[in-house]
């Protein structure tokens, strides 16, 4: 197994370290590791310190022996999904498995068709459950870079994001729509690569014109249809694959 990894606010340096609070608690409550035992400290911003633990004290307090760091470079290229609103609880699961995949952000759009909005505390709520969702899994899967969730975005602010990358798609199931394989696009082997997922209902026609107009192209995945909530997952692995970053 590798060694667990724990959220703190900045990366100490080598030397005796305390880690107490929430993650603390988890360390000792929850995970209840023991002297002896491996850790990762990071600040999900690419920095990570390497340590041992020395003592569980109380309910809370973890401490670490930092015996080392570790950095996780800046993605190449860098990967964009636009999620659309999905219903229920389906959104934090496809943040979940996007961010256990290896997405570097996620941006929330309100798309004409999304049966969920996001509206006064609402959003400020559900803005923040995706973030604590990529959080949790950024630890869960072990990464030191953990994926930016975005502010809610209107279309035509996703059309001026698709406008600066390098690479830009619409994921969209109908082949009369004119969609190409993803799997054989034309992909950079830099910059930034920006990937729009519908909602249940699909991308509107005018939505689909916004963001052609903006260099998106409509791509397909596969013969199947997945869902909102999964077929940003699948599109990122599919990308990383493609792209080497898996290699």
């Amino acid at each position: 197994m590798t060694a667990p990894v724990f959220l703190v606010d900045s990366v100490p340096g080598t030397g005796e370290t305390v880690l107490d609070g929430p993650e603390g608690r988890h360390a000792v409550s929850v995970r209840r590791l023991r002297a002896g035992e491996p850790v990762v400290l990071t600040d999900g911003n690419g920095s990570g310190a390497v340590g041992v633990v020395r003592a569980a004290e109380g309910k809370d307090r973890l401490v670490v022996e930092v015996t080392g760091t570790q950095t996780e470079p800046e993605p190449v290229p860098r990967i964009t999904v636009v999620q659309a609103l999905p219903k229920g609880d389906r959104g934090e699961l496809a943040v979940e498995t996007m961010t256990e995949t290896g997405v570097d952000a996620v941006v929330p759009w309100a798309a004409s068709r999304c049966i969920t909005q996001w509206k006064g505390e609402r959003a400020a709520k559900s803005l923040a459950k995706w973030r604590n969702t990529a959080r949790e899994a950024g630890k869960q899967a072990r990464r030191l870079r953990f994926p930016e969730v975005a502010d809610l975005m209107s279309t035509k602010q996703v059309a001026a994001l698709l406008a600066e990358a390098d690479f830009a798609a619409v994921l969209h199931e109908d082949r009369d729509a004119g969609s190409a394989p993803l799997a054989a696009a034309e992909l950079p082997s830099s910059g930034r690569i920006v990937l729009v997922v519908g909602p249940e209902g699909g991308v509107s026609p005018e939505e689909l014109a916004a963001f052609e107009e903006a260099g998106a192209k409509a791509y397909r995945l596969g013969w199947s249809v997945l869902r909102t909530s999964t077929a940003g997952t699948a599109a990122t692995a599919l990308l990383l694959g493609r792209t080497g970053r898996w290699s």
